[in-house]
């Protein structure tokens, strides 16, 4: 005989949900009971055309009593209950008649995909809820917020028998960033919690889900204060137990508490050895304390862990390519990229949505170096199927100005694309640019009406297209144009510095704010990219001493990339004259006086950049490869003029490989 399902849920203000909600259940239950607590918008209509029996309740800050309404109106033999921003599974529909079919068992924990995040990245995180239960007289919920009746089941039947059941799966959207600020559920619930503790203070799960919502709202200290109090002489078998636990990690780690976090990991880990987060997370902890060798002993450990149980609520990608990037990210400290590409690569297989794994695999090839190998290498890795892989990818790459290859991609995405963003676009007219196809990037340009959002920006590049061919006339009336438009005090001041640039008469220099600067050294990359070194050098001398020294290391950065090294050591000399405890720049000279073949120079500067931040691997492997290129360089050299000393060869032959 078949069992009668009653679906029950309370809601308010949910058209937006609802629908998807009741679409999802649509004969997999035989009756659906709404329970509305004061809806202004079409929420009771959506649901009446559900065939749903909707009853108004007023609200009383209480979800038990709300819940309990519902249950006082289903006829069902068992209790299915949904939230609003829920879904019942597709691949569930059938396993829910056949778990109502067995008469031991009293209700199931469900497994729900919690979806956090925002459109551009949103994650999936499994748990367990208690949400099919049989329909009695005497089952009714407690509690105002996180309403609980598992444990008024066992009260009332201590026979009652529950299984877990993985194979039922509810979809969660309500942790999406646009729901949560729609809702505002942090304040709200945080409110009602603080209430019922002061009614049952010594309630864990009532200060467990308090501590959660501290640290949904940022209030970290306090937040592990509260969770630690309710893991205090906790049950070890206590099914939330993994979830408390990794809360009051997070909750440390936020608060600036690294050794409080990692102890709480070991003691974790001697409780659930197999917990997968617990290692990621003594992983990330552990690297931002630099202690880089016991980063990659958890991340490693990680990886290895087995299929998490859903009650663990396992973070999606530890056991996958969260661990592979943050490896990645080890390897490159080590200056050893073959293995970092392999670790990115291998968390990109594992996520192909992962875009933080193709940026890093997109800066290690150097396309703005190289583009041909860079393409060649990401036609390998990557599955350019699709208009939006294509965009994606010239996006990252026009991020890293590797403008030749970014225009590659961003055409062909629109190519098998309408209604292409303005953006985009606008990018597509500063590769042209960046390739010299200057009427092209102008025809894209021009098609921004003053009204648009972006036409200042492209207005600018006009102007910026202008100045790169020297026509000083056009340059003077489009930043006429651009002054006309109000522009902030920054932007004016570069606007004008390029106007300058093009006159005999030379304006005094001028000093940029944050702003400026960004937008600065955005045209002065993009200049140098063109080799347009002596244009570059005009922009410089439009800054006054104190904006350039304040600005030498940036600038130094940006010449060293395109290779004018005695340019950029020039600037990285001035930064040094005013900061002289900067390691970063002692490196990058060492690596300019090594390319140039002055290894005495090279190695006084890594070690200079060492005994200033010696808690840099990178400088040390330098110095290692300086001086085993050195050895090398000494061996050939005595051979040259020895060739008859045979230990000089032997010597060369132990030799390592020069890197």
């Amino acid at each position: 005989m078949n069992t009668k399902i009653s679906l029950c849920m309370i809601v308010k203000d949910e058209e937006q949900n609802i629908r998807r909600c009741l679409s999802s259940v649509a004969g997999a239950v035989d009756e659906i009971i709404v329970v509305d607590t004061g809806s202004t918008d079409s929420t009771p209509q959506i649901a009446r055309e559900f065939g749903a029996l909707v009853h108004s309740f007023p609200w009383n800050d209480n979800f038990s009593d709300a819940r309990n309404a519902s249950l006082e109106l289903a006829t069902g033999d068992w209790i299915l209950f949904l939230d609003a921003d829920e879904e019942l599974a597709k691949e569930s529909r059938d396993v829910l008649r056949a778990l109502t079919a067995d008469d031991t068992v009293e209700g199931y924990f469900v497994k729900i995909i919690n979806y956090l995040g925002n459109e551009g990245w949103i994650e999936a995180c499994p748990d367990l809820v208690f949400r099919l239960f049989r329909n009695r007289p005497d089952y009714r919920f407690h509690g105002a917020v996180h309403e609980q009746i598992v444990d008024v089941i066992l009260e009332r039947n201590n026979q009652a028998r529950y299984q877990i059941a993985d194979n039922l799966v509810i979809n969660h959207y309500g942790y999406l960033n646009q729901q949560i600020a729609a809702k505002d559920k942090k304040n709200r619930n945080l409110a009602l919690l603080q209430r019922e503790l002061a009614k049952d203070p010594d309630n864990r799960l009532l200060r467990y889900h308090y501590g959660v919502e501290l640290y949904r709202a940022e209030r970290y200290e306090e937040a592990a204060e509260e969770l630690t109090k309710a893991a205090n002489g906790i049950d070890p078998q206590t099914i939330y137990l993994p979830k408390l636990l990794r809360y009051i990690v997070l909750a440390y780690h936020a608060a600036g508490r690294p050794e409080q976090a990692l102890e709480i990991i070991q003691q974790g880990l001697s409780l659930f050895p197999n917990y997968a987060d617990l290692y990621y997370y003594g992983g990330v902890i552990s690297y931002e304390q630099r202690d880089y060798a016991r980063a990659y002993e958890f991340f490693q450990r990680a990886l290895e862990m087995p299929e998490q149980p859903a009650y663990y609520a396992p973070f999606s990608g530890i056991r996958g390519f969260r661990s592979y990037y943050q490896l990645g990210r080890l390897a490159e400290i080590f200056l050893n990229y073959e293995e970092a590409l392999r670790y990115y690569i291998a968390g990109l297989r594992d996520n192909p949505s992962f875009t933080p794994a193709l940026e890093s695999i997109t800066r290690i090839l150097e396309p703005q170096v190289d583009p041909q190998y860079a393409k060649e290498c990401l036609e390998k890795v990557c599955d350019f199927c699709t208009p939006q892989a294509n965009l994606l990818v010239g996006q990252i790459l026009f991020r890293q100005s590797a403008y030749q290859l970014a225009l590659v991609y961003l055409e062909r995405g629109m190519e098998q694309q309408e209604n292409i963003p303005a953006e985009l676009l606008l990018w597509k007219a500063i590769c042209l640019m960046q390739q010299e196809r200057f009427l092209e990037a102008l025809r894209i340009l021009n098609e921004f009406g003053i009204d648009h959002p972006l036409y200042p920006l492209a207005k600018l590049n006009e102007l910026f297209c202008f100045w790169l061919q020297g026509n000083h006339r056009k340059v003077q009336s489009l930043a006429d144009d651009l002054f006309a438009l109000g522009l902030s005090i920054d932007t004016g001041a570069v606007v004008g510095l390029l106007r300058d640039s093009l006159s005999s008469h030379k304006a005094p220099g001028i000093h940029l704010g944050q702003e400026g600067m960004l937008l600065f050294l955005d045209l002065l990359g993009r200049t140098l990219d063109l080799q347009e070194k002596k244009r570059a050098d005009s922009l410089l001398e439009g800054l006054n001493q104190e904006c350039l020294n304040q600005n030498a290391k940036k600038i130094g950065q940006l010449f060293y990339r395109y290779r004018y090294r005695e340019a950029a050591e020039h600037y990285l000399h001035i930064h040094l004259a005013g900061s002289p405890e900067c390691a970063e720049a002692h490196f990058l000279l060492g690596e300019i006086k090594e390319q140039e073949g002055n290894y005495t120079k090279a190695g006084e500067h890594y070690r200079q950049a060492q005994t200033l931040n010696p808690g840099e691997p990178r400088y040390y492997v330098k110095l290692v490869r300086l001086y085993q290129n050195m050895r090398r360089a000494i061996l050939e050299e005595a051979i040259q003029r020895y060739p008859e000393v045979r230990v000089f060869r032997e010597l060369l032959k132990e030799a390592p490989a020069e890197t």
